[in-house]
């Protein structure tokens, strides 16, 4: 398999991109859910809100390469073709994926900048994006756990749709972002 995409199928840097993502996305989900588990101010709980933020930021260095990427790459097509309306509508959900990933965690700097807290991202410490002002940490907050929570829906029609390509339409949708069986 080419590292790059071809008419065809997405080549290994991208599907490597786009699992790594998943991965990373869902380690940003996991430490947000398991924190609360543990009592305010507690270690465990401190450190799962410093390992979703650092992975919430992978995330978004990592969207800038996916973009870079598929920007300079040939998008596979879809065999058989879609209907135009699905085409649209997975145009449209895909934007709304990009944004997500850049959108949360630069709104998770902010919050964390606007809140006058530490930065961490592995072992550095990044500067703060705004200066010290509660209010605003508060609003970007809601709307940063609001979009947060659309994003499991995001995510799961995202996968929902491509299995529903895979076994009710049968064509590649699914099958060109898998890595490829020799």
């Amino acid at each position: 398999m080419s590292w790059k995409n071809t008419e065809s199928r997405y080549g290994s840097l991208t599907i490597a991109l786009h699992w790594l993502t998943l991965l990373l996305i869902a380690g940003v989900y996991a430490c947000i859910e398991l924190k609360g588990n543990f009592p305010k101010g507690s270690e465990t709980r401190e450190l799962l809100k410093q390992w979703h933020f650092m992975l919430g930021l992978s995330v978004f260095l990592l969207v800038w390469l996916r973009l870079l990427v598929r920007l300079a790459s040939p998008t596979p097509r879809i065999e058989p073709a879609i209907p135009a309306w699905q085409a649209t509508l997975a145009r449209l959900m895909h934007y709304a994926l990009y944004l997500m990933m850049i959108g949360l965690p630069f709104a998770g700097w902010l919050i964390l900048s606007a809140a006058g807290k530490p930065i961490p991202f592995f072992g550095l410490e990044l500067p703060p994006l705004v200066d010290k002002n509660p209010d605003l940490a508060g609003q970007i907050k809601e709307w940063h756990e609001t979009i947060g929570n659309a994003g499991y829906f995001l995510i799961g029609l995202h996968a929902a749709a491509a299995l529903f390509h895979h076994f009710v339409s049968r064509d590649n949708t699914l099958v060109r972002m898998l890595p490829q069986r020799r």
